[in-house]
């Protein structure tokens, strides 16, 4: 009953007119930037986050935008991935495999409209299970102390890592990396300067805005332009956007099964929808047993809705270590984070408690943008996939433009626009080598936190390393030394779970990739990341 009031609230705080309008308008600009080939919703939601501090929006109708930015974006992907083979995202990689032959076989408009219900449903039942989950873990992280957000942290980068591709070397070092920029500025504790070179802009450190920009869009303006994707006007016959309902409520426990495997994906933080789509279609094909190399080879939807369903669903289960850990669950949960911190507003367990409009919006205007993302979807697609013909000479220039005026705008600053062009050839170069710029944002957003919390734990336990590993009260530390240099044992038994906990999930996610990277005939494949070109 408490929940239902709660959720009253947040549709009163979601259906104002301008809370309305920002969520149409963060809709559609995410479809139109999840189906521009190597756009995605990180670039989306970065180009617009100096837009979002001029217009002065507050922290719930900030994170409206960009959700309806990043949902939007995974209902887009999938236009240009059915009709063109061209994935916006990586997320939409199966869809594109399974949705591009169906196609073919002249069953574009059935595999479209597949696409929308299927992420429609997705989204609705993730919905349901954030607001279930989000409160419970919310209570839970209530109990967190630095040894636990420090082993927290740990946790969220091992699985990025280990998740960001073929070479687990390279995730970590672009962990190491995003720490390293973290690092520059002066110390909050000892005011000393760390890499700033003797240059007194850099004494605030780099600002997010400026790297994220940087990174994100002009890099991927410079990938795009070396790689030039051809073939990309020829879009195929349509024909009618709809498929058969029978047809698609045959396939309900596809729709469960990949809403529940893209919703606890989602949670993990990093893991992103990407990898929620490909477990989830890979999960229907062992359970399908078809000989066929693919579900579009005999006509069947089920190719399309199990990687659609999970990616949609992944969604809303990144959302929740956002705002109840603080941790982001994806890449563009952690563009998402820093904005928030630049408006002051800190996630965490204490958020839903302090600031309920801030969640119980959120949730009413995702049940609101997803409605208005499938009425947009059906009837309107054939006008969304005119912009795939946008020609490249158009449409990079005007994202550079976009890119430099938005960190003038934020910074006001020509110094921060020569940094941000020379970070994007960085990212660039990063590019190159195969490096993930996931793992590079994730350490610049969480590397303040993970020192905060890494000295005052050594504050706390007065320099005892193991504290990091066994949390809980300090006053238990004591004890458990104590008894263990008395060879009492039996303190194992009253011994606080949560750090060891972490740190146990951290080892083991190291390891994730070998269960994960394998297809339907246990070949090893590899999985691109959220961001990560397709």
């Amino acid at each position: 009953m408490e929940t239902l009031q709660h959720l009253l609230d947040g549709f009163a705080v979601a259906l104002t007119f301008q809370n309305l309008l920002i969520a149409f308008f963060g809709a559609v600009i995410g479809t139109f930037v999840g189906m521009m080939p190597g756009i995605g919703p990180i670039n989306g939601i970065v180009v617009l986050i100096p837009l979002a501090f001029a217009l002065k929006l507050d922290p719930t109708q900030m994170l409206i935008l960009f959700a309806g930015i990043y949902y939007g974006a995974e209902y887009g992907n999938s236009i240009s991935a059915i009709l063109i083979n061209v994935p916006g995202t990586s997320a939409a990689v199966v869809t594109a495999l399974e949705g591009n032959a169906l196609a073919r076989r002249g069953r574009a408009g059935p595999a479209l409209a597949t696409s929308a219900l299927a992420s429609f449903f997705g989204s609705n039942v993730s919905i349901i299970a954030m607001m279930v989950a989000a409160p419970l873990l919310a209570r839970w992280a209530i109990k967190f102390g630095p040894a636990e957000y420090f082993a927290l942290i740990v946790f969220a980068f091992s699985t990025l890592s280990s998740l960001a591709g073929a070479n687990l070397a390279k995730g970590l070092i672009g962990t190491l990396i995003g720490l390293m920029i973290s690092t520059v500025g002066l110390d909050v504790m000892t005011g000393a300067p760390r890499f700033t070179f003797n240059n007194l802009r850099l004494y605030d450190g780099l600002d997010f805005v400026v790297v994220v920009i940087g990174f994100f869009a002009v890099n991927e303006v410079l990938r795009l332009t070396y790689e030039r994707i051809e073939g990309q006007n020829a879009i195929l016959s349509m024909g009618r956007v709809m498929v058969p309902l029978k047809e698609f409520f045959s396939k309900i426990w596809t729709l469960v099964r990949g809403a529940i495997i893209g919703f606890l994906v989602g949670i993990l933080p990093g893991a992103g929808a990407a990898i929620g789509a490909f477990i989830a279609y890979s999960t229907e094909k062992r359970i399908s047993g078809i000989p066929q190399d693919l579900f579009a080879d005999i006509d069947d939807i089920r190719g399309v809705a199990s990687p659609e369903v999970a990616n949609n669903a992944a969604v809303s289960g990144s959302l929740i270590p956002l705002l109840t850990l603080g941790v982001p669950g994806s890449g563009t949960t952690a563009v998402m984070l820093g904005a928030l911190l630049g408006l002051g507003i800190t996630p965490g367990p204490l958020l839903i408690q302090q600031r309920p409009e801030i969640f119980w919006g959120l949730v009413a205007a995702m049940y609101i943008g997803n409605l208005m993302l499938l009425a947009l979807n059906l009837p309107l697609v054939g006008i969304f996939v005119r912009v795939l013909n946008v020609p490249d000479w158009y449409l990079y220039p005007t994202v550079i433009a976009i890119s430099f005026v938005a960190v003038y705008a934020a910074t006001n600053s020509t110094f921060d626009m020569l940094l941000m062009a020379g970070l994007g050839a960085f990212g660039f170069f990063l590019h190159m080598l195969k490096l993930p710029l996931q793992p590079v944002i994730l350490g610049l957003i969480l590397g303040p936190l993970m020192e905060n919390n890494l000295r005052r734990a050594l504050a706390i336990s007065r320099g005892d390393w193991t504290y990091l590993f066994i949390g809980g009260p300090p006053r238990f530390l004591g004890e458990f030394h104590t008894a263990i240099s008395n060879g009492d044992w039996s303190i194992l038994a009253s011994m606080p779970l949560i750090a060891t906990s972490l740190w146990l999930l951290a080892l083991i996610s190291l390891f994730l990739p070998l269960l994960l990277k394998r297809n339907a005939a246990g070949a090893m494949v590899d999985v691109p990341m959220e961001g990560e070109a397709p």
